[in-house]
């Protein structure tokens, strides 16, 4: 092979438990409203770990840890990611403004802007996923600062939501780093 060679696990200089709890987030926080499949907050939860995030909100019917099936693919991010739930976003919204956190949906909308348009003064800020079939409902949309889109250029219009966090969440990390380095 040119050079190249995996990394093992000690080599990856991985944090952790005590180290990565201790670790400064990035100023991101996650919603989730409403998630039908415990697979897909599993995989949010593992995604939102790896991203560094601040904190993930679980509202609604979504499930909430301990579940075996959010275990089984959160692989563990769920005993570190910060999260609480409340039963509905309209809760901890107000709150979040009052601190200066913009909040930002997930969604494809009139007026919503791509979710690469996101700059270093929209942090902190906290970003909505709805269900996976209805989305984002209005009652939410309507207090939502900005609206992001990741645009669709297929026959589908949609993606699954646990990647469609991966693809928003890491454009936010590095959007967010850009001025650090």
């Amino acid at each position: 092979m040119k050079g190249f060679s995996k990394l093992n696990g000690d080599e990856m200089g991985r944090l952790g438990v005590e180290e990565y709890n201790a670790a400064e987030k990035h100023p991101v926080t996650i919603i989730l409203h409403n998630i039908r499949s415990m697979y897909n907050v599993g995989s949010i939860f593992r995604t939102a770990d790896a991203a560094g995030i601040e904190k993930v909100i679980i509202t609604g019917y979504t499930a909430t840890p301990p579940r075996k099936e959010i275990d089984k693919t959160a692989l563990g991010a769920q005993e570190t990611m910060a999260w609480e739930y409340f039963a509905h976003p309209l809760e901890v919204i107000p709150a979040m403004k009052e601190k200066g956190i913009a909040i930002c949906g997930l969604e494809i909308t009139t007026n919503s802007r791509a979710y690469t348009d996101v700059d270093r003064s929209d942090f902190p800020l906290c970003l909505i996923l709805g269900n996976e079939v209805q989305g984002i409902d209005d009652d939410i949309l309507e207090q939502c600062d900005h609206i992001l889109e990741i645009p669709q250029f297929g026959t589908k219009h949609s993606l699954n939501v646990s990647v469609a966090a991966g693809v928003a969440l890491f454009e936010m990390v590095r959007t967010f780093r850009q001025g650090l380095c």
